[in-house]
């Protein structure tokens, strides 16, 4: 017999709230998330070869992904403030597909998971790569926004699989 998962972030009348986490063990947590932006092949040539007007685009997209993470409670009202212990975030250009591909990973040691970082690391990459490629590029799409992988906490391990 399978469980219904609940939503955590309801009360028992239906209203939001912020989930007590204070009496979960502090445990090491990690998630990894990707999104990807596609866009024409002279824009990606232009972010590969540094030649964009507005500078390392790809480098300011990193900055801009860490400090998502960082402001994640801040973006979405019920995630708890959190002690990053580590955010990286890799952008890799895709030339076969007319993109460029990003990853966000988030750790820390706490009470509750950091999926959310890694999620907003991501599309706050993504998000500063369109802004900063606008002018030559409206056209660009940002899309796969996902959660690959977490580890921690409670419900341990999860990892996308092709059915999730």
């Amino acid at each position: 017999m399978s469980v219904e998962p609940t939503l955590t972030h309801l009360d028992e009348k239906g209203q939001a709230r912020m989930v007590d986490v204070s009496a979960k063990a502090h445990t090491e947590r990690e998630a990894r998330a990707m999104a990807v932006i596609r866009m024409q092949p002279h824009t990606l040539q232009m972010i590969a070869e540094g030649t964009h007007k507005k500078g390392d685009v790809l480098a300011t997209a990193r900055i801009a992904g860490i400090m998502g993470a960082k402001r994640t409670p801040d973006l979405i009202p019920m995630c708890h403030p959190l002690l990053l212990t580590s955010v990286k975030v890799e952008l890799t250009p895709n030339f076969t597909d007319s993109s460029v591909e990003i990853t966000a990973i988030c750790k820390l040691v706490g009470q509750t998971g950091v999926e959310m970082e890694a999620l907003t690391a991501a599309s706050t990459a993504a998000l500063t790569l369109y802004d900063m490629c606008k002018a030559v590029d409206k056209g660009m799409v940002i899309e796969q926004l996902q959660l690959l992988e977490k580890k921690g906490g409670k419900s341990g391990y999860w990892q996308r699989t092709e059915d999730a």
